[in-house]
């Protein structure tokens, strides 16, 4: 069992453990209580003489006091027990939900790190290669032309950390200005076909889409969506773009025909880190930023995105832009 889970299962029984105690000793100091309130009206019933006058109201009174005693008693320790419990699974979820977000920002670090190792590498190899051997035009040019995707690389890693941490902190506001998505997608698009020659990608332009926002974010945002495609489709399988505008809404949608995500991680896969799968069956790489940076420059340009299965098979991720 690696060692989180070790850590959280101990964490959940000692957690439980001292609740556990907690509602007992209520419970039993509720016990203790009725037991001390049934004891003092047989005190009080003891010290009504019957020839007294009045008997009958003295008996009623004692009785009446024990009642009140009882309902006060089993009041307080109701409260008491709804207080204990809310607190109890409130203190609890924020444990669980600490200690999932310290994994994924372990994950998250060993993930960046592969990923910027990678590109460092192949473009340092690349460097090394031109300069220790003299090679044809064609080999330098594909050797450069290599060496610039690897940049390309880090700098949309770089982007997309340094975008991660502007959009949290919510106090930079971004420009607005009038962007054609029609010349964005096929910037995109270009750019992908030139790394990945052999991919085949679609694009269904249905008129010029017009919207007001920041350049930079959503360029990033077609960029995390067709990257997103890709690295989870067979290399064989095309990635169809859509691009239209109904009702002053322009509508952005990206399909794949790949393995396709589960209805409980489409709950997820906006998150902050959360990747798809787990990390002894997830083979492609990845920070787990890309899908929860398109949200929030979504929701940022007062916009929505939603994701369902492609048919036959696939997902597809949808963007409204008002």
């Amino acid at each position: 069992m690696p060692a989180q889970k070790k850590r959280l299962a101990l964490i959940t029984v000692m957690y439980w453990g001292l609740l556990l105690y907690v509602v007992a000793a209520l419970v039993w100091w509720f016990i203790s209580l009725e037991q001390q309130n049934a004891q003092m009206l047989q005190l009080r019933m003891q010290q009504i003489g019957e020839t007294e006058s009045g008997y009958k109201k003295m008996v009623a009174d004692a009785q009446d006091l024990q009642r009140r005693k009882h309902i006060q008693y089993i009041g307080e320790g109701l409260t008491f027990m709804l207080l204990i419990m809310v607190g109890a699974i409130f203190v609890y979820r924020a444990t669980r939900k600490q200690l999932r977000l310290n994994q994924l920002q372990q994950n998250f670090m060993m993930a960046v790190t592969h990923e910027l190792k990678t590109p460092i590498s192949v473009a340092k190899l690349n460097v090394e290669t031109l300069l220790r051997r003299k090679l044809e035009e064609t080999m330098q040019t594909k050797l450069l032309t290599n060496t610039l995707q690897e940049t390309d690389r880090l700098n949309d890693l770089c982007n997309n950390i340094l975008l991660a941490s502007r959009m949290e902190s919510g106090n930079e506001p971004f420009r607005k200005e009038t962007i054609n998505l029609n010349d964005l997608v096929a910037g995109a698009i270009e750019r992908f076909a030139t790394q990945q020659p052999l991919r085949k990608i679609g694009f269904d332009e249905k008129g010029t889409v017009v919207v007001q926002g920041e350049a930079m974010l959503l360029r990033l945002l077609v960029n995390n969506l067709l990257e997103n495609a890709l690295k989870y489709s067979p290399s064989d399988k095309p990635v169809q773009i859509t691009l239209k505008q109904e009702n002053n809404v322009a509508i952005l949608q990206v399909a794949d025909e790949g393995a396709g995500i589960s209805a409980a991680e489409k709950r997820q896969v906006f998150k902050k880190f959360y990747r798809i799968g787990n990390e002894h069956t997830r083979t492609a790489t990845g920070t787990g930023l890309g899908l929860y940076l398109c949200k929030k420059i979504v929701e940022a340009h007062g916009g929505k995105i939603s994701v369902w299965d492609n048919v036959p098979a696939g997902t597809v991720f949808e963007v409204k832009l008002n």
